[in-house]
């Protein structure tokens, strides 16, 4: 009965500590800006404005022949959503003055006798200028344009066949609609959750040091593991809040299908908000201010989940030693369970080694955390 009695009021002041912690957020607007702002400007910042896709390329056209087949071709490039169709120009060197000018990023001319040349033999050919300044563009222009006119080539003359002809069949695993949002959506997600969840966590402590309310905790009955408990129990709430805002901003703004379990998904969420928590409450007792605090979690934390998570540069590209550093990121682990169920919807037995190193993480954390946590100021 004492026990009972014990659990009860251990519950019902833990439960009043939160309720606190729950008015310190929705009374700071600064915290609510960077738990509900922050999340959405990201995901619809990298969704649209940061693609990996190239379109919208300033293209220019001179039409020496200004016959049907250059005609037709014209219009196929005006119609793809890669292109934007400039002026024609009428010499080389108004071509010359448009690349200095950045109005055009490629530059297409047909010689004065195509069309007549598309019969021959030897057949006929398009001289293709691009802007080489950045090679990557350059070569994805190009795949564009010889796409475009390779596909017009076969409409011409469907039955024309070539000795050992090969003719690939490609089919785009778990993206076929070549959606550019579906590389960055997991990843935004890790950036969201590290940054968010671990700044707002780092400066609970910190902060009650600085508005001299620690002593009160101090010498309260209040346990510590239910002190860092309360501190982060809002946050968890509120994240996942957060989580539900993304899902649904992905699925029906960015046109993202989710092919997982969304149970799996929710599950592996919290796993690595708990994670995020504890890092920031370990942040939050080794700190002596809030400023400090909350440098060490977003500086310290947002540049490493962009440069060393995957989502936006390849791991397998970079030196050696920034792969094993990559290792110590919870980020990492999270970002690759995201993209494994919500994109190519596998189940816990392909993601089982990312959890458990996540759980383990986040066990360590809270662990040192604690361990760090002064009961005396």
């Amino acid at each position: 009965m004492k026990n009972s009695f014990q659990f009860s009021k251990y519950t019902f002041q833990l439960l009043a500590f939160i309720r606190k912690e729950f008015y310190h957020v929705f009374r700071d607007r600064r915290t609510l800006l960077i738990l509900f702002g922050l999340p959405i400007v990201q995901i619809v910042l990298f969704g649209f404005a940061l693609s990996s896709e190239v379109k919208n390329i300033g293209i220019a056209v001179m039409d020496n022949a200004q016959d049907v087949p250059s005609e037709q071709i014209i219009n196929k490039i005006q119609s793809s959503s890669y292109f934007q169709l400039k002026k024609q120009v009428i010499n080389y060197k108004d071509i010359e003055n448009r690349f200095k000018q950045g109005e055009i990023k490629c530059a297409l001319i047909f010689p004065s006798h195509f069309g007549s040349d598309l019969y021959k033999p030897e057949g006929s050919k398009i001289q293709l200028i691009v802007d080489a300044s950045d090679p990557n563009t350059a070569t994805i222009v190009t795949n564009y344009l010889n796409n475009i006119i390779g596909n017009y080539q076969q409409e011409l003359n469907p039955a024309a066949k070539m000795n050992y002809q090969i003719i690939p069949q490609v089919r785009q695993l778990y993206n076929e609609e070549q959606n550019g949002s579906l590389n960055f959506i997991p990843g935004v997600i890790s950036l969201i959750f590290m940054i968010v969840s671990t700044a707002l966590t780092s400066v609970a402590v910190v902060r009650e040091k600085e508005l001299g309310t620690m002593e009160i905790l101090l010498v309260s009955p209040f346990k510590p593991i239910m002190v860092l408990i309360a501190k982060a129990v809002p946050y968890l709430v509120l994240s996942l809040i957060d989580f539900i805002i993304i899902l649904v901003l992905s699925v029906f703004l960015l046109d993202v299908e989710i092919k997982g379990s969304l149970l799996l998904i929710f599950a592996e969420s919290i796993l690595f908000i708990i994670t995020c928590l504890s890092l920031g409450l370990l942040i939050s007792n080794v700190t002596a201010s809030q400023q400090t605090a909350m440098l060490i979690s977003m500086m310290g934390m947002m540049l490493p989940t962009l440069l060393l998570t995957g989502f936006m540069f390849p791991l397998e590209n970079m030196p050696k030693i920034f792969q094993w550093i990559s290792n110590i990121l919870p980020s990492k682990y999270y970002y690759a369970i995201i993209k494994a169920v919500m994109l190519k919807g596998l189940g816990f037995s392909y993601i089982w080694k990312e959890t458990l190193i996540l759980a383990g993480m986040a066990a360590g954390l809270l662990f040192v955390a604690l361990k760090n946590f002064k009961i005396r100021l």
